[in-house]
This record gives C-alpha cells, structure tokens and sequence, in this order.
C-alpha cells in the first residue's frame, strides 16, 4: 500500500510538471494580419485563425489540470504523512514546480508531450465547446494582440520589415515619421552657400549670366549685407523685363521676404509654404540674424526622403559642403585667428 501512495504521488508530480510545462505557440501574426489573410481565402491562414480561438481553452485546461493535481497531491501527502507534514510538503510542492517545470530538460520533454497532444486537445475542445466556454480562465480570455506604445518602436519595426516593404517604401516611412521632429537648421542651406545680389545693382547681361550659372531660380535681394534682406528676386520675372540693363535687382524683386526661425520644425515649415504661397524663407537666430534659407523643396525631400532636383546631388551633406568654405571667403593675405 505505501509503495502503491508512494509511486502515486511521484506520478502526480511528473505530471504535473509536464501540464505546467505545456506552451501553446501562437502563430506570431496580428489579429489584422491573420484576419487579412483570412478575407484574401488563405486555406493555411482559416486553419490557424481557428486553431487560435481555441488555444485559449487549452491554456485554460492547462490551468485546471494543474490546480487538481495540486489537489490529488495534497491529498495523498496527508493520507500518508498526516496532516502537518503532508500539508507542508503539498505547500513546498505548490512553491517550487513552477521552477522545475521551467528547467530545460523539464520544459523541452513537456512541450515534446504537448506537440503530441494538441490536437487530441483541440478535437475535445471543438467536440465539446460549451463545457470549455464554462470552464474557461478569465484572464486566458484576454487579448495577447501587441500595442505599439511608441513612434521609436514603430520606426524599428519599419527598418526590421525584411522583404515586406522595398527600401524606398520604407525610406518614405522612416522620413515621414520623423518629418515633424526634424528641425528647420537641419535641412537648411547655410549663411555661407547663399547666392545673393545686391539691392542696387543693374540686372545687365554679365549679372544674369552668373544667376543662371548658379543653378538657382530664386535668390535674395540684400541691403548692405545679407542680415538685411529685403525681396526675393525671381529668374522667371526677368524674362518680361523690356531692358534688362536698366533695371535694378530692387525694382525687379518680389518685395515679400518670409522668415523663420531655425528652431521650427519642418512640419511647421511645410504648413507656412502651403499658407503664404511663397518658395523660400530666409531662416533667421534668436537675433534676427540670417543663418541660411529653406525652400518648399528642401522641404519635401526631407518629407519623402529622396532628391528631386538639387544643384549639389553630388553630396549627402550640404553643411559639410558649407563647411568647405568653397567661397573663401573671409580669406585675405594676412589673414590672422585670434
């Protein structure tokens, strides 16, 4: 009889390691993938969506076996030991299972039932659906769908797409996402690569050369210096000109100068082009001192990630070109830092 309670409870526990040990693995896809895979008629994605469903009633199976074999457990250690040892042995059982359940050996032999027994457990289930309903865990019945909590793990979720999407596609997402931290100092053609002209001086042949080598179609109009602008001057609006060589960058300006600050955002900057109608800004510091100019172009290249047409595609970083000093400027003979 003792070697009978004896190799009882040593099943008992065997057993119940394995059925605390079962881990029903779910597919890895969204609900609204599975669901789109369902409406496009995948055979695969309607066998998997239900097999699903009912892994929560296994879960829940799992729960129940393990709570009546703590029971048979408790009661075969106090027929045999009485009842304060055999209390405090089902208690030291009750702690420490989980923990044996979740050593390799334990858990790779469990899940080796387990896959051998799954579908004997999904055909009871589906054979006897109401008792399961009855018998189902409340917590087991809640979604396990992930939520994105945060734009970075979207945004790692996009570079971590593989074939999914095309580096383009996922290229136009990334800048898009980030488009409305951005900064307008970022993307901005610095003090130094500014192409201007002076308020007075005649748009004769020689002058009109120079604009058009520049590639540019806009450029501003300066009073003294370039902390003082005071048009836009246009490439297109010199072709009506009737003499060119009598006119002055100033009557030939648009007189309207938009400015923003370094410190907005793109977002910001994108919606005040759309508002003014106007191609450029000049991008000024806390002192309403120029720093450099952004256009609607710019603007949207840093929206969708790609060049459209730009005079230096040749370089990835227009402020290492500025840094360069291709100008030379402030360079005389004897030229001295202090």
């Amino acid at each position: 009889m003792i070697v009978l309670m004896v190799f009882a409870i040593v099943v008992i526990f065997a057993l119940l390691l394995i059925v605390s040990g079962f881990e029903p693995k779910r597919s890895g896809l969204s609900r609204f993938e599975l669901e789109r895979r369902q409406k496009s008629g995948e055979p695969a994605a309607v066998t998997t969506a239900h097999r699903e469903k009912l892994l929560v009633d296994i879960i829940s199976f799992k729960h129940i076996a393990v709570a009546v074999l703590l029971v048979l457990l408790t009661i075969l250690s106090i027929a045999w030991f009485g009842m304060l040892i055999g209390v405090l042995l089902a208690l030291f059982v009750a702690i420490i299972y989980g923990a044996v359940a979740r050593l390799s050996p334990v858990h790779q032999q469990s899940q080796r039932v387990y896959r051998h027994s799954e579908q004997a457990l999904l055909t009871l289930i589906q054979n006897h659906p109401k008792l399961f309903r009855t018998l189902r865990h409340p917590t087991v019945a809640l979604s396990r769908e992930a939520r994105l909590e945060s734009r970075e793990e979207l945004l790692h979720l996009i570079t971590q797409s593989n074939r999914i999407l095309t580096p383009d596609e996922k290229s136009l997402m990334i800048h898009g996402l980030q488009f409305s931290s951005r900064k307008v100092s970022e993307i901005m053609r610095p003090r130094g690569m500014i192409d201007t002209i002076g308020a007075k001086e005649m748009l004769g042949p020689l002058v009109l050369d120079d604009l058009h080598k520049t590639g540019h179609t806009r450029f501003p109009v300066i009073d003294k210096d370039i902390d003082h602008v005071i048009g836009v001057l246009h490439v297109r609006d010199l072709l009506s000109l009737d003499t060119k060589r009598s006119v002055t960058a100033e009557k030939a300006m648009e007189p309207r100068v938009f400015y923003i600050h370094q410190d907005q955002t793109l977002h910001h900057a994108l919606m005040a082009f759309l508002r003014t109608y106007h191609h450029l800004f000049i991008v000024v510091n806390e002192d309403q001192e120029t720093v450099g100019i952004v256009s609607l172009e710019d603007t949207i290249e840093a929206l969708i990630g790609r060049k459209i047409v730009d005079e230096f595609d040749a370089h990835s970083d227009i402020h290492r070109v500025a840094g360069r000093n291709m100008r030379n400027t402030n360079r005389p003979n004897r030229r001295e830092d202090v």
